[in-house]
């Protein structure tokens, strides 16, 4: 059995939007068909701001792949078993945070990718390749090409260092989080000033010079969405799942109560 298809990794290469939706407040594996019937091409399983076991994240990743969608699981932290555990039990990919310079993100790849890329240690038969047994030496050639790595670019020393953590083989998504990188700027909400569209424009000319896929995360508002994504912006984290739930009953108990009675 072939390894299972990235579904965000192609849509990228093919130079289209991969559309992202996160996952903090669900706690059954259905959200993963839910994502999928609302057409989007990933869904962020976030354990950095979130309760949820890895034990769940991980049933969750299962039922994406089986939906179509990709599992990514945005990791706590920086050390190696936040990120191979959830790789071993289901995720196609790593979103982690907080990294502000080249050095961690080569710890990333190492921790991540299967030698001789990196030192990721082999586990038994994995949900990627439908738990078929495969040699060692073949498995790593599947599975090295389809974990997709995101790294969380958050601060101005990241921004400052964007060209170096560009230029790591096996990163492939620099994502700004522009809600902590505001508030490390000292201008917390600010998502449309104009030092906020710097740090974006140098992120993609960075990301366009080393063969990377630029992403955005943290702006909601439909205009700067917009203007963001006519700067080049691909890799797209388009809402969570509470947001996403509380917008929608709004909407309809606003209706309602105005409904003549």
């Amino acid at each position: 059995m072939p390894v299972t298809e990235n579904v965000a990794l192609k849509r990228l290469r093919n130079g289209d939007l991969a559309l992202g939706f996160g996952v903090r407040q669900a706690r059954t594996v259905d959200i993963a068909k839910i994502a999928r019937a609302c057409d989007y091409d990933w869904i962020m399983i976030d354990l950095e701001h979130n309760t949820m076991t890895v034990d769940l994240a991980c049933q969750i990743s299962v039922a994406a792949l089986d939906a179509g969608v990709t599992p990514l699981v945005r990791v706590p932290g920086h050390e190696h078993y936040h990120a191979t555990r959830v790789l071993d039990g289901g995720a196609m990919g790593v979103i982690v945070p907080h990294v502000d310079t080249a050095e961690q993100a080569r710890a990333v790849v190492r921790n991540c990718k299967y030698p001789p890329v990196g030192n990721r240690s082999l586990a038994g038969a994995m949900p990627q390749l439908g738990f078929g047994a495969y040699p060692p030496a073949e498995a790593i050639e599947k599975l090295n090409p389809s974990v997709l790595l995101v790294v969380m670019l958050e601060t101005p020393e990241a921004i400052a260092n964007v060209d170096e953590i560009a230029a790591v083989d096996g990163i492939d998504v620099l994502l700004i989080g522009t809600n902590d990188l505001c508030a490390t700027m000292g201008i917390p909400g600010q998502f449309g000033s104009e030092r906020v569209s710097d740090a974006y424009r140098k992120v993609i000319e960075a990301a366009r010079r080393n063969g990377k896929f630029p992403g955005m995360g943290g702006v909601y508002d439909h205009a700067l969405m917009e203007r963001y994504i006519g700067l080049g912006m691909q890799f797209v984290l388009s809402g969570g799942d509470l947001p996403f739930l509380m917008s929608a009953a709004s909407q309809r108990a606003q209706f309602l109560r105005g409904v003549k009675r």
